[in-house]
């Protein structure tokens, strides 16, 4: 059994899981926008754990069982979810940690990697990009794709947050606009929102929170500035990022390695591509 406990730091109290030795080398595990760390699942983090490495998920504020704003009213801004991670490295004694950030979660590691070098040992950026979404304004980034585009500009009516049923379906169904080639694997997704929604102070505020969250200064000018090694992964059906944001990435920070992964999309890694990730993960890690 793996116990969850609460952490405070930065002012907040967060829900954070420990899997392995305590005396392993410590990777930190950065869920993405509206993610608890469920999303990070057991048998995956079991597989780091069991590769040597002390392995820590975290709840983001609003998520899960850490502490929750009111749906539609966040008390915070997405810099405060950067000092955070600040507070609950220094509050479990993991710095240096190695950094394992997942779409807005890569997006904070980056943050973290040029704001406070001497936390990150490595870094490990998933489904990311240097600049955000790519666009008119962004010449250099392929814009999302229109299946993504229309997600997000006519999204799907809000379920009765009460209603557990309705609240599982509508998430289940938000996951297929940014799937890839592997698909979604329904059961399996349903059956994980299911958990969610269980232990979720507040899964209205989950869900809406960290979409109207306004940003901190962007960090793509200061990227040639990471010293921590890095290594970027990337799925090559990422309609959200196509691969060519995470290839910018890679060229942008110094010495930084891609890995695409095949058929993956925007999303965490599924199952078929845990064996490459976990290795690449724990080959980056060991130095």
């Amino acid at each position: 059994m793996h116990p969850e406990k609460m952490v405070s730091g930065n002012g907040v109290d967060l829900c954070v899981q420990e899997f392995g030795a305590p005396t392993d080398p410590a990777v930190l595990l950065i869920g993405g926008a509206a993610s608890s760390m469920d999303w990070w699942e057991d048998a995956f983090c079991e597989r780091l754990a069991a590769g040597g490495r002390r392995v820590v998920r975290y709840d983001l504020r609003d998520t899960g069982r850490s502490t929750a704003s009111p749906a539609g009213k966040p008390n915070y801004g997405g810099p405060d979810l950067v000092a955070d991670v600040v507070g609950l490295v220094d509050a479990l004694g993991l710095a240096p940690v190695h950094l394992v950030g997942l779409s807005m979660g890569a997006g904070m590691s980056q943050h973290l990697a040029v704001d406070h070098p001497d936390l990150v040992a490595t870094l490990t950026l998933m489904s990311t990009s240097p600049g955000g979404p790519g666009g008119p304004d962004r010449p250099d980034l392929p814009a999302p794709e229109p299946r993504v585009a229309a997600a997000f500009s006519n999204p799907a009516p809000e379920p009765d947050w009460a209603d557990r049923a309705a609240v599982v379906e509508h998430i289940v169904a938000s996951f297929h606009p940014f799937s890839g080639g592997y698909g979604v694997d329904e059961p399996r997704v349903r059956a994980l929102v299911g958990r969610i929604y269980d232990r979720t102070t507040d899964i209205a505020a989950s869900q809406t929170n960290h979409w109207i969250l306004e940003g901190g200064e962007p960090v793509r000018g200061r990227l040639g500035g990471i010293t921590a090694p890095t290594l970027v992964l990337h799925g090559t059906d990422d309609p959200l990022f196509p691969l060519a944001h995470g290839e910018a990435l890679a060229r942008e920070i110094p010495g930084a390695t891609l890995l695409p992964l095949p058929k993956v999309g925007h999303e965490y890694p599924p199952e078929p591509v845990w064996d490459v990730v976990v290795e690449a993960i724990l080959r980056h890690t060991s130095r």
